[in-house]
């Protein structure tokens, strides 16, 4: 392999101490999310779906866009700088700012989308034809092993381990060199479907707009960094999902199931099925905000 071995988790080299910062950080991040954001009485969160909703003349369908615009220059934007924002503050410190900005704007487009999926003109009304919520379902359920390639170092994630720039090759990988936009397009695609309302319609291209445009800096910045490694990676992957199977540029090896008989497989699996039996409570949290 030239880039690295993705979803490997060994117990015996995991240390009982990260984790348990692993577990202080997410509880004080939620603590504070909540209360920064999230809370009426106490959060900035609705202050800023109100501003864009004045000046969006409380057009949901130009909200949802502006809050997906906000975000994608946020999150691209502090991707972009992040080797020389590494350099200037460490690692870890821009792990948090990077979380810290990028966290709130995404669960305001989250709260948003669900309180306002439905509005907008109804392009199409396929739920009850034979077929269609076991696709939904089918797609939806897929689409989470595409999306979850930073779920594989967790502890960089919340920065308890030094975050690394990963150029993974194996798994996922091999099916397509940018899972989060595939995994991305099933889920709009899905959700697009069985909504049907020009709202969610434009939630999907705003979405899908920015990965397309993650794909392309994605690939600029793995090439900055890793350069003739990520070009070999690079001429035997493809973006497309199994071109380069298809092309005899992947070399499946005989045990490439094996590659996802692995844990953090297993935990996705998990919250996948738990995000779709919480789908009643995300509703109505999200109602209870009044965004």
């Amino acid at each position: 392999l030239v880039g690295e071995d993705s979803a490997v988790f060994e117990l015996q080299s995991q240390k009982l101490s990260s984790w348990l910062y692993f577990t202080a950080i997410l509880a004080a991040v939620t603590v504070v999310l909540y209360f920064a954001w999230l809370d009426p009485s106490t959060g900035y969160g609705t202050a800023y779906v109100d501003w864009l909703s004045t000046l969006t003349n409380n057009s949901p369908e130009l909200v949802i866009t502006a809050m997906l615009a906000i975000f994608a220059l946020v999150h691209s934007g502090l991707a972009s700088f992040r080797d020389r924002g590494e350099q200037l503050i460490g690692e870890r410190a821009y792990r948090v700012v990077f979380a810290g900005l990028s966290l709130p704007l995404a669960v305001s487009a989250v709260v948003y989308f669900i309180n306002h999926r439905y509005e907008g003109a109804q392009l199409w009304h396929v739920q009850d034809v034979p077929g269609v919520h076991q696709l939904v379902w089918l797609l939806s359920f897929t689409s989470f092993f595409f999306l979850y390639p930073s779920t594989f170092n967790l502890l960089e994630v919340a920065a308890v381990d030094k975050p690394k720039l990963h150029m993974w090759e194996t798994g996922i990988m091999r099916i397509t060199r940018h899972p989060q936009m595939v995994g991305q397009f099933m889920w709009c695609f899905a959700h697009t479907l069985w909504i049907g309302s020009s709202f969610t319609l434009t939630t999907s291209i705003g979405l899908l707009a920015h990965h397309l445009f993650g794909v392309w800096n994605g690939d600029r910045r793995l090439s900055l960094r890793y350069g003739d490694a990520f070009e070999a990676v690079r001429q035997r992957t493809s973006v497309v999902p199994f071109v380069a199977i298809a092309q005899g540029r992947q070399k499946l090896p005989r045990d490439f199931y094996k590659e996802f008989l692995r844990l953090p497989y297993l935990i996705i699996t998990a919250l996948t099925l738990g995000a779709y039996f919480s789908h009643p409570l995300l509703r109505l949290g999200s109602s209870s905000l009044h965004w």
